[in-house]
């Protein structure tokens, strides 16, 4: 099946029993009753814009998608006022469905106005998972804007089990109309999150604790115009947006049965894209130990639930070989910038890179290539895991660390290498250096 309008085809293995546009009776009369309708307000005098779709992949979840779709019926504007429903472009991609959802979102949609498109398929098991999932609700989203003609539209994606805050529209419309190609939400976990373990609310707060003092950290070492600070570093389908154009330059989201949304940000990257990290983007997210995606949110809790020290996310290194990685990424993001990218012996050496590797870096035509080359092949960017127990002490390292950065000014302009010998040499040839002492947690002159 090709999609119409689209600039690909559908996903193979996928058989498509139906594509209804609502709205449809709902025979199980369940309607508006479950949530409030939309607020009353002055609609009309809305600023919001049109050239948007919200995509949804959908697996019985008809006791969480009416609060989904509820939210979604109940934006507002940057001036707090109602946005009209029927503004709201959304596709309901419901997938192997034991349920009564796909009526249910179209009896919604119905009720509270909202421009919903309901597909309901069926995906062979080796084909059921969410990348398949999600990357055919963002192509049905994308061929309705390529229907419009809406060239520059943009596609925004969530989970049935969140509900998005009340201008999450709006933020992210403002993050693309500032100039970002892709736009990530803040994820916080709902009223369900009160019956896991202690312990796992503690080690959530240092893991947020440490990934925020990293979030810094690259700032310091590597800051990017388009992605200014505060921002967050939470990559997630829950809250997700992206110009069609950067979309469809990418390839369209990666078919992958787990991890969709960062291997969409990882081609992102790779091109040189404007990706926001919008601290202003919220969407609350079930805390349920029984999801519907294998590998998902759900499934992570109940592991670490009954294992509290499971590994953390790969993301949450040690902070030495973050303080690395940020080092050189910035400083060779700086000579891309000046156009001298190109790798003396020296450097490749020290970055631990084969000549054939430097001719391949060479090659590529963004900043983003090279880097995903050089961190692939590097061995001083091996990710090792981190245990909940060694996050204070990392904590500690990251703040006493962070507070000399912050003292001595933007990081772009140093000049720093870590104690385990990584030299980054001085973009103005100066002859003095830094290093970063793990044992001392502190930046030293050298």
């Amino acid at each position: 099946m090709r999609l119409l309008g689209s600039c690909g085809d559908a996903p193979e293995g996928a058989h498509f029993q139906a594509f209804r546009l609502s709205m449809f009776d709902d025979p199980f009369g369940v309607g508006a009753r479950l949530l409030s309708p939309p607020l009353p307000g002055l609609a009309s005098s809305s600023a919001i814009r049109s050239g948007f779709v919200v995509a949804i992949p959908v697996r019985d979840e008809e006791e969480r998608l009416p609060a989904c779709l509820g939210a979604l019926a109940r934006q507002r504007d940057r001036f707090g006022l109602s946005i009209p429903p029927t503004l709201v472009r959304i596709v309901v991609f419901a997938n192997n469905c034991r349920d009564r959802s796909a009526s249910l979102a179209r009896r919604l949609g119905e009720s509270w106005s909202l421009n919903v498109r309901v597909m309901e398929a069926y995906l062979p098991p080796a084909a059921a998972h969410a990348g398949n999932a999600r990357g055919t609700a963002m192509d049905i989203a994308e061929a309705w804007l390529a229907e419009q003609g809406e060239t520059h539209g943009v596609i925004l994606t969530t989970d049935a089990d969140s509900q998005v805050a009340p201008n999450w529209i709006d933020e992210n419309l403002a993050a693309f109309e500032a100039g970002a190609e892709a736009v990530l939400g803040r994820i916080d976990l709902d009223g369900e999150g009160k019956f896991l373990p202690d312990a796992l609310h503690r080690r959530g707060e240092l893991e947020d604790t440490y990934e925020g003092l990293l979030t810094e950290l690259s700032w310091l070492l590597d800051p990017l115009e388009h992605n200014p600070w505060p921002h967050h570093a939470t990559i997630s389908g829950a809250s997700l947006g992206i110009t069609r154009t950067a979309y469809c330059r990418v390839g369209r989201l990666p078919r992958v049965p787990l991890g969709e949304d960062k291997a969409l940000i990882a081609l992102l990257s790779s091109e040189d894209a404007r990706i926001r990290y919008c601290p202003t983007i919220h969407v609350t997210t079930s805390a349920r130990t029984k999801g519907r995606a294998p590998g998902g949110v759900a499934d992570t809790l109940r592991a670490r639930s009954r294992d509290p020290q499971a590994h953390c996310d790969e993301a949450l290194e040690p902070f030495s070989t973050a303080f690395a990685r940020a080092s050189w990424r910035g400083r060779l993001r700086r000579l891309h910038g000046a156009g001298s990218l190109a790798l003396d012996q020296a450097s490749a050496r020290d970055l631990e890179i084969s000549a054939g590797q430097v001719e391949e870096i060479g090659k590529a035509s963004t900043f983003g290539a090279a880097w995903s080359v050089i961190e692939d092949q590097s061995s001083l960017f091996a990710r090792r895991l981190l245990r909940p127990d060694e996050l204070p002490a990392q904590i500690s390292i990251a703040r006493r660390s962070l507070a000399r950065l912050r003292d001595g000014g933007s990081a772009a302009r140093q000049h720093v290498e870590t104690k385990s010998r990584i030299p980054v040499r001085s973009l103005d040839d100066a002859c003095r250096s830094n290093s970063f002492d793990e044992e001392g947690d502190s930046l030293v002159a050298t």
